[in-house]
């Protein structure tokens, strides 16, 4: 999900600026093989034989959980949701457009794409320099050079897939690459503005999209492309095929929020690696928490001149490849200072996404009941004051500050 809370930032960011955002997002339900060179089982059946249900299910079971996943962490859904297996026709057009112009060719298992036809192959990660061998990163089998990748896959002899459809090549399915291909260009053209994705899509899937793109249109395939660095644990790639996946679920099972995850994710730049912890978490859950309280104090009057130069240099933070890590920082330090109203907040909150309007109406609503665990660290606070233990006191005011809540003392007349 920390690719998707990136790409958000990115629509906010270019929304917050004035331009209208055309979002397109695909659902691969078929056609991404446990593989990345085109071998193992489809993912979509193999988790049905799994979990002992039809395909279908289980690819409208996972992207309604997707769905859930967006809503909790507040990614705005996109203006165009699309499934690979609602665009077959588009998929076997591109392919017989690809044949025709003598990048495509048959082998035993499925119609492949001749790499070696496109002397600026591996552009985008200059694979060109990195002296790929036959057989040293897959099998090559009939395929005609090792960087070379399907197109449409034929079903495997003697079974029957639940996702399977005619082809003038054979029954089979499509390539996990090309349905990215057919449908951005049905609803964005070609080129189009911004491809994202996670960085590991850097070497294959989206490569392999620009060859068959470009080669089938005579033309780039997107203007600018921006990707997301991973998330790690204990300093390793967070991933199913690593075994060491967390999904939402388990961190609301843990009593965290699933916007204090997103919180997370915005102190770390999307172009830097982020060691996930549960410490770090629990970090994170007490500053969003302390934000929404600090937040719901603060004054709506400042000078505007003050609110003006501050929204420019908020406006210049983001604007500088997304750096939302000194973005927050400028929040903070304006409230520390007590320089920004409520309404710039909000403002930036356009950007950030954390649900500011409705969390502080929220704690307004509650009345500010303080808990009574609160309420003791409170009074054992104020008679380390009355004590002149000031270490204590200091220590407890921290404490109370981590947990969501700004300590302010008043002489009392």
């Amino acid at each position: 999900m920390r690719t998707y809370v990136f790409e958000d930032i990115l629509k906010r960011v270019l929304e917050f600026n004035g331009y209208k955002v055309k979002h397109v997002m695909n659902i691969t339900d078929v056609g991404h093989l446990t593989s990345d060179a085109d071998e193992g089982e489809d993912k979509i059946e193999k988790g049905a034989k799994r979990e002992g249900k039809t395909a279908w299910a289980i690819a409208d079971f996972y992207t309604q959980a997707f769905k859930k996943d967006l809503t909790e962490l507040n990614i705005e859904e996109p203006k165009v949701w699309c499934k690979a297996t609602d665009h077959i026709k588009e998929q076997i057009k591109l392919i017989k457009k690809l044949e025709k112009r003598g990048f495509a060719y048959k082998t035993v298992d499925g119609v492949y794409f001749d790499t070696s036809l496109l002397p600026d192959y591996g552009k985008l990660t200059n694979l060109k320099n990195q002296e790929l061998r036959a057989g040293a990163r897959v099998e090559v089998g009939d395929k005609k050079n090792i960087t070379d990748f399907a197109l449409w896959k034929f079903s495997p002899a003697m079974s029957q897939r639940q996702m399977e459809w005619k082809s003038p090549w054979g029954v089979g399915f499509p390539g996990w690459h090309i349905e990215c291909s057919a449908m951005s260009a049905k609803y964005l053209g070609q080129p189009f503005d911004i491809h994202c994705g996670g960085i590991d899509h850097v070497p294959v899937h989206h490569t392999n999209e620009i060859a068959q793109s470009e080669a089938a249109e005579n033309k780039p395939l997107a203007n600018y492309w921006l990707h997301g660095e991973f998330l790690l644990t204990n300093e390793a790639k967070m991933a199913k095929s690593e075994g060491n996946f967390l999904t939402l679920e388990t961190i609301k099972a843990k009593g965290f929020s699933p916007l204090a995850y997103r919180y997370l994710l915005l102190q770390t730049h999307y172009r830097k690696q982020l060691n996930f912890s549960w410490e770090a978490l629990e970090a994170a859950q007490n500053g969003l928490n302390r934000l929404y309280h600090t937040v719901s104090v603060i004054s709506s009057v400042i000078p505007s001149e003050a609110e003006e130069s501050l929204a420019d240099q908020f406006t210049e933070l983001v604007n500088n490849d997304l750096n939302l890590p000194e973005a927050l920082a400028l929040i903070w330090t304006s409230l520390k200072n007590q320089k920004i109203s409520l309404k710039t907040v909000l403002l930036f909150d356009e950007v950030l996404g954390l649900d500011i309007k409705n969390k502080i109406a929220e704690i307004k609503k509650s009345g500010e009941q303080i808990s009574p665990e609160i309420k003791k660290l409170i009074i054992e606070r104020d008679l380390a004051r009355k004590n002149k233990d000031w270490t204590k006191s200091d220590e407890l005011r921290k404490k109370l500050e981590e947990l969501g809540y700004e300590v302010k003392d008043n002489k009392i007349n």
